[in-house]
């Protein structure tokens, strides 16, 4: 077995190790940072390297959509995270909070242009970044088992700006840009620095986030930088819940153990996020450079699950229903009858003669029988004498990330460009499980768990070449060729031995494994690997003044599932001087990941009739699968279409507007839960799955759907005079539409609705950031359209989450140079999303819907202290 600290972990941490505290020492400045002014050149001015391998053109003068977000924009935000700041700033990147959702809660899917979290591909000073070990099993229909790039890592102390290539871009960059490109530029100034210190709360009191970052440039020899950042976060857990039906229920009949509420509906903790980046480069001589980037990061993260109710929890309270006419119809329904209480036997030989018909009644605590012959009786067990009020597990874990690129760049004489890399990464969870038990250990059970390891590992060489020719055009054409090897691992490390032990009560229908998250059991862990080869070829040239070409093409090979081939053209035509007019045509693709086609994990989610239920997600090749329609898992094929305007006008308006359509065929999803039928029980403890007796429903990935998405994205900034000071006004708006054309039997009708209509169909910011002296002044409305809404992805639906408005305001004051203090508020005015009224307390005690894009949490303030050197 191999641990943890790989060769990459101890080398990332040997590069990054000094990054706290250099930027905590650096107190004398080298040079003043220059301050940001009013004469900051507007976005659509800003140079982008993504979507081109020509020479690098302005978002402007791209032939598809670019967003370019500075670093002044991720800092003028309450958030905090990675992922809700690109939410702020980008219009058709949504997320929402993930209260008690599986892994969910411990790596957040985004959705950019309405399509998984793993149709974006997520690059690093251009290269690309490594999936998480995490894989969304419930990712609110959307995302659901989609196994991306863990953005949240990233500190915006690291950033220069970003880049969000807003097109379909496999034919350059590969598996997963469908959707579009997000690149992290990181800062590479040589001096200067900055330390900034935040916290913020909601308003309810709860919540409390503590952060320190530090970004500090220094020299390296006289023709190189170091440019080093460090984070640290911790934020409290908040709730937004109601008691539950059933547990006030056993309130009222006098179980005192029971909490208020029961189960917790809310932000999971951070207990410690910390996260190092370092950025390093070196001019070797008048044509080449070489270069070095790298991060490690670590957090904890803990965050409420399920109540298990002490009278009928499946496979720990739940010993069956005892027929009787209750209603008194005349007629026994199914179903109808008396709960009764599952009780143990210690003896080892039966000879207790324990009861199994003690009917659980108000509260069993207070029955006779169960007082006298099990709380007393030594020889019989249930779990109401260790845990009399239920249990709400905490589940969470430790999530490490760390990454090295490093490699050389430059010019030969014959105006060839290389640039060759090689680039290593890795992402491993450690899930943790608390407050919860091993039923089938009985009394004799922990109550905390280690329910094993997931890690993602992958290494990267790059070859890149560029060439400009004398083709007769206006412009000498680039063209870019390339090749790239990947090697890709998929770990499963097993958990401690408690959290999948098969106990001496599991013959007498007690649950297997760490209830809520059992354990990996030794026999299921194990690694694997794959490996792709990639060759590229991109040209792109202004044929005549005013008209720009541009093509690409890409041939891949996996060792796994074959090769693929996909291309790409884009046009730019300056009709006017002020408009231009853009368009694309790409193919693309997103190859099975080793996750989804390995993975094995079982997860408690909400059944169709309101109870919890254990479901396990299996490889689609497993007999299991198959039996029920799995198969090998292929690529996901796309074609995309964008078409578009971009406007510059002299009185300084500029505006872009894109139309996109995406039509995705064989997309990768789990498939919605199968119920198992004892035959098929008895199936998988033939092949020994010795805990197939726990499992309800079982699941697996598959290509069993196709999609259509289209929208339009629209971009505006102006900038005035004003009130004796500057403002730049900015709009972001996005409408998306998606149509499911065709789906398996094995995706339910309300996980269409989902896929359909769980993101808004329009959503957009306006912006005024208005600076006079040493004030700055920002406010922003933000817009999000209604939405649908499966509760508890358990077939409980929402018709209308309705439309929302929420406003961020932000004031800042320089009291010098070097000193800056902002005070601000995320959804100012306290906004909630339209209060859950259907299942607020029937099922699980969510006072709102768990999926709305404005979060459950309402309003955030906060107080930023910036120090600039």
């Amino acid at each position: 077995m191999k641990t943890s600290l790989s060769l990459l972990t101890k080398n990332v941490r040997a590069v990054l190790a000094a990054s706290a505290a250099l930027s905590a020492m650096a107190v004398t400045p080298v040079y003043a940072q220059e301050e940001e002014t009013a004469e900051t050149p507007d976005d659509y001015e800003q140079i982008a390297v993504v979507g081109t391998r020509a020479a690098p053109r302005s978002v402007g003068e791209s032939a598809v959509p670019i967003d370019i977000i500075s670093d002044e924009e991720f800092k003028s935000q309450g958030s905090t995270d990675m992922v809700s700041m690109m939410q702020t700033v980008v219009p058709s990147f949504n997320v929402n909070d993930q209260p008690i959702n599986d892994a969910s809660s411990l790596v957040r899917p985004a959705n950019l242009r309405g399509m998984a979290s793993d149709h974006t591909l997520v690059l690093v000073n251009g290269k690309r970044r490594h999936r998480s070990a995490v894989i969304t099993f419930l990712g609110g229909g959307l995302s659901d088992g989609a196994q991306g790039p863990d953005i949240s890592v990233i500190p915006a102390a690291a950033l220069k700006q970003v880049e969000v290539l807003r097109d379909g871009a496999a034919a350059q960059y590969g598996s997963d840009a469908i959707a579009g490109v997000v690149n992290f530029v990181l800062k590479d100034a040589a001096e200067g620095g900055s330390v900034e210190a935040r916290y913020g709360s909601y308003y309810e009191g709860d919540g409390d986030m503590m952060q320190i970052s530090g970004n500090v440039g220094m020299p390296l020899s006289d023709d190189g930088f170091i440019n080093l950042t460090a984070e640290y976060r911790t934020a409290d857990p908040t709730s937004r819940s109601v008691q539950r039906d059933d547990a006030a229920a056993l309130i009222a009949a006098g179980n005192t153990f029971v909490a208020d509420p029961a189960q917790v509906w809310g932000s999971p903790e951070i207990k410690d996020d910390v996260k190092l980046f370092a950025n390093l480069g070196l001019q070797l001589n008048e044509n080449a450079e070489a270069y070095l980037f790298g991060n490690y990061a670590e957090r904890e993260v803990e965050g409420g699950f399920y109540y298990r109710n002490p009278h009928n929890r499946g496979g720990v309270n739940d010993g069956g229903i005892e027929e009787a006419d209750v209603n008194g119809d005349g007629v026994i329904d199914d179903g109808e009858g008396y709960q009764l209480l599952l009780v143990g036997d210690l003896t080892g030989d039966m000879s207790g003669n324990c009861p199994t018909d003690i009917r659980v009644g108000d509260n069993v605590l207070q029955n006779p029988r169960y007082i006298d012959q099990v709380a007393n009786n030594p020889d019989c067990f249930a779990f109401n004498e260790i845990l009399p009020g239920g249990f709400t597990p905490k589940f969470g874990g430790t999530i490490k990330d760390m990454s090295l690129v490093f490699g050389t760049r430059g010019e030969l004489d014959n105006e060839i460009a290389y640039d060759v890399s090689v680039n290593l990464g890795q992402n491993e969870v450690d899930f943790a499980i608390s407050n919860t038990i091993n039923p089938s250990l009985g009394p004799d059970t922990p109550f905390e768990f280690s329910p094993g390891r997931y890690i993602q590992s992958e290494q990267t060489f790059d070859l890149g070449l560029t060439k400009p020719f004398d083709a007769g055009l206006y412009e000498p054409l680039f063209v870019a060729g390339g090749f790239q090897y990947r090697h890709e691992t998929y770990e499963s490390i097993a958990g401690d031995p408690a959290s999948y032990e098969i106990g001496p009560l599991a013959t007498q229908g007690f649950g297997i494994g760490s209830n809520g998250f059992p354990g990996l059991a030794a026999n299921s862990q194990g690694e694997v690997s794959r490996h792709n080869i990639a060759f590229y070829l991109d040209v792109e040239a202004y044929v005549t003044e005013t008209f720009m070409l541009a093509g690409a093409l890409r041939y891949e090979d996996f060792s796994d599932f074959g090769n693929t081939t996909k291309g790409k053209i884009a046009f730019r035509w300056q009709a006017m001087e002020s408009i231009a007019f853009r368009g694309a045509y790409s193919t693309g693709f997103k190859a099975p990941t080793l996750g989804q086609s390995n993975v094995r994990n079982v997860t408690t989610a909400f059944g169709t009739d309101g109870r919890l239920i254990d479901r396990a997600t299996l490889p689609p090749t497993d007999p299991v699968s198959q039996l029920k329609g799995g198969e090998q898992l292929t690529p996901e094929e796309s074609e995309s279409i964008t078409f578009g305007m971009v406007a510059d006008f002299d009185n300084g308006l500029f505006l872009t507007i894109d139309y996109y359509n995406i039509e995705l065929t064989d997309r990768i999803s789990t498939a919605s839960g199968i119920a198992l039928t004892q035959e098929d029980i008895d199936t998988l403890l033939g092949l020994g799955i010795r805990d197939a007796s726990s499992f309800s429903e079982i699941s697996f990935f598959t290509n069993d759907f196709d999609t259509t998405t289209e929208g339009v994205d629209v971009v505006a900034n102006y900038s005035m005079e004003m009130l004796g000071g500057d403002t730049k006004f900015s709009l972001a708006y996005n409408w998306t539409e998606t149509t499911v054309d065709q789906a398996s039997d094995n995706i339910s009708d309300f996980r269409i609705r989902m896929l359909e209509d769980n993101l808004p169909a329009v959503r957009y910011s306006a912006t005024a950031n208005h600076t006079n002296g040493d004030w700055r002044f920002l406010a922003r409305l933000n817009y999000y359209g209604s939405i649908f809404e499966d509760h508890l992805d358990s077939g409980l639906p929402i018709d209308k989450v309705g439309s929302e408005y929420t406003l961020d305001l932000e004031v800042g004051y320089d009291f010098s140079d070097e000193l800056t203090v902002v005070l601000g508020a995320k959804n100012a005015l306290d906004e909630y999303p339209d209060r859950n009224v259907q299942w607020d307390t029937e099922i699980a005690g969510s006072a709102y819907p768990t999926t709305s894009p404005i979060g459950i949490n309402g309003g955030f303030y906060y107080v930023r202290g910036i120090y600039t050197f």
